[in-house]
């Protein structure tokens, strides 16, 4: 999940949103952030996506057609090369329907693990966040980010919905993520989630879209583990069905508005031995 920059936000959703960052935010610097070059050799994912790390991973070119990469100063845009073509066929997709670029996110950092802020997964070279607004140009992009303010948010003012905002632009590439074979699951705001089901005549696509805390501005994909990654461990696997219905509702209940507090102190997980030698090595 990642930290949100302040906006309006439902009171009935404030409690489990701030809640919800306090948990994905690391409580110490992480030593992976000071690490500023992929290792070399061939690709590895290593882990899973909230524990995990990557060799030999590849950095995604500042533009490219129909997407700009913004806060690279983050260096936090490395991935995994399927991730990187992923996220070129997204680029394409928005560039099929006009001039707007496709503003992405962090991927991971260049030997991924984890992040001193904003996330606790990214962690293995298989997760980017991509934002729902479009951008006019890469420099209006990067000069619009710059100061880490978030585009706007797509969910209505109550939290229970889509805002104006949302259009075609939006629903097209979130499908197009969404159909990918290559995907495994997409994160957005349980809002957004709960307005395509109400408006999508087809809900087979859905499946993969999963709500989540935040993620009213952008969407957050995951991809499989590669054929070849034999280190790479999977999430669980979705439960079948579109997704819009008993599960869904509990994102608008008491309970979930509503979070008791954690008990303790949250254990980290042991890290995978073979992250050890990327993290001490040149």
């Amino acid at each position: 999940m990642d930290a949100m920059t302040p906006r309006f936000i439902p009171p009935k959703h404030l409690t489990a949103l701030l809640l919800a960052t306090v948990l994905a935010a690391p409580a110490q610097a992480s030593p992976w952030g000071q690490v500023k070059d992929p290792s070399p050799g061939p690709t590895a994912v290593i882990g899973e996506a909230s524990n995990g790390c990557i060799a030999g991973a590849q950095s995604l070119p500042a533009e490219g057609h129909g997407y700009v990469s913004i806060r690279r100063y983050r260096n936090r845009h490395f991935g995994h090369p399927e991730l990187l073509r992923l996220v070129a066929g997204l680029g394409q997709t928005a560039a099929r329907r006009g001039d707007q670029l496709v503003m992405i996110g962090d991927l991971s950092q260049p030997r991924g693990g984890l992040m001193s802020s904003s996330h606790r997964s990214h962690q293995n070279g298989l997760d980017v966040d991509i934002w729902f607004t479009l951008a006019a140009s890469a420099d209006a992009a990067n000069r619009d980010t710059a100061n880490k303010a978030d585009p706007p948010s797509m969910v209505s003012a109550d939290g229970e919905g889509l805002s104006a905002r949302w259009g075609e632009d939006q629903r097209s590439l979130l499908k197009a993520a969404a159909v990918d074979p290559r995907v495994d699951r997409i994160f957005v705001n349980a809002a957004i989630k709960r307005g395509l089901c109400a408006r999508e005549p087809d809900k087979s696509w859905l499946h993969k879209v999963r709500p989540w805390f935040g993620h009213d501005s952008h969407f957050h994909i995951r991809m499989k583990c590669p054929r070849d990654a034999t280190q790479c461990e999977p999430q669980k696997a979705i439960p079948a069905g579109d997704g819009c219905g008993k599960d869904l509702d509990w994102w608008f209940s008491a309970e979930a508005r509503k979070p008791s507090k954690p008990g303790g102190p949250r254990a980290e997980p042991v890290m995978p031995a073979a992250c050890r030698p990327l993290l001490s090595g040149g």
